[in-house]
């Protein structure tokens, strides 16, 4: 009986030590900022850096820089300049994240062209660009998505690329492409939209600036050499040719009352 109460109690001892020694080396996660209680819990870059990060927040990390088709993943920590290291990682991410990385990481390493994926991250397929750099409006040969090669965005038309990236909202590329098939032109002085149902060429916009709705310029600065200020000029000398037969005809006729004799 005292043998049994002894394993008893041995074993219970055991059991306890574990517990106390986990709490002693318990840390706490920079990403997620919680307590983690189990050693094995933390994630361990090799020997590169031991920042403490949890295996759960760092297989969410990794999945995200695999979608995003980042091969060289850089440690969360932000005054680290390491990188993981994917094969210390293998067991974590599982067979088929660890292929997606292994193939991100050979397509960056081989390809010799510029290159990008296609924006969709439900297709996400490798584009090389066989245009010598000249690459802009681009077509994902996968799912068909027409996207800009420049900034890796959906294709954004009558936007430039620097304005594309402040377009937060998926309908204003919806409203641009709407623009470009009713052959919208944008104001050259405010970038406001204007559209011309009928009349002259030159139209001005509500911010006050007048530019050719063919070509898109002002028209105060230069002379348009598209064919509306063709045209216009056309129309202008026309105008100033009935004026001028008009006084003709009136200082002839006011000429021939002064001369004809008055009863």
């Amino acid at each position: 009986m005292g043998n049994t109460q002894q394993k008893l109690a041995q074993n219970q001892s055991e059991q306890e030590s574990p517990v106390a020694e986990s709490s002693d080396e318990s840390f706490t996660c920079e990403i997620c900022i919680e307590p983690i209680l189990l050693p094995n819990k933390k994630f361990k870059n090799q020997n590169l850096c031991v920042h403490p990060f949890c295996i759960d927040c760092m297989m969410k990390y990794i999945s995200v820089k695999l979608e995003d088709n980042v091969g060289n993943i850089p440690c969360p920590s932000l005054s680290c300049d390491k990188f993981l290291d994917p094969i210390s990682c293998r067991n974590l991410v599982g067979p088929q994240l660890f292929v997606r990385w292994s193939d991100v990481l050979c397509e960056s390493s081989v390809l010799g062209l510029a290159h990008c994926y296609c924006p969709d991250r439900r297709c996400s397929v490798l584009i090389l660009d066989e245009c010598g750099g000249n690459a802009k409006r681009s077509k994902c040969p996968n799912c068909k998505m027409h996207f800009c090669f420049q900034c890796k965005l959906p294709w954004h038309s009558g936007f430039q690329c620097d304005e594309s990236r402040e377009l937060r909202d998926r309908n204003d590329v919806v409203f641009g492409v709407v623009a470009e098939a009713n052959k919208w032109k944008r104001c050259p002085q405010c970038r406001h939209f204007v559209e011309l149902i009928e009349g002259c060429k030159i139209v001005k916009c509500r911010c006050g600036a007048s530019f050719c709705y063919n070509c898109g310029k002002r028209v105060h600065r230069h002379w348009c050499s598209c064919d509306s200020a063709a045209v216009l000029c056309i129309r202008v000398i026309h105008g100033f040719t009935i004026i001028f037969i008009l006084l003709s005809i009136f200082f002839i006729f006011r000429n021939l009352n002064s001369i004809l004799p008055k009863n």
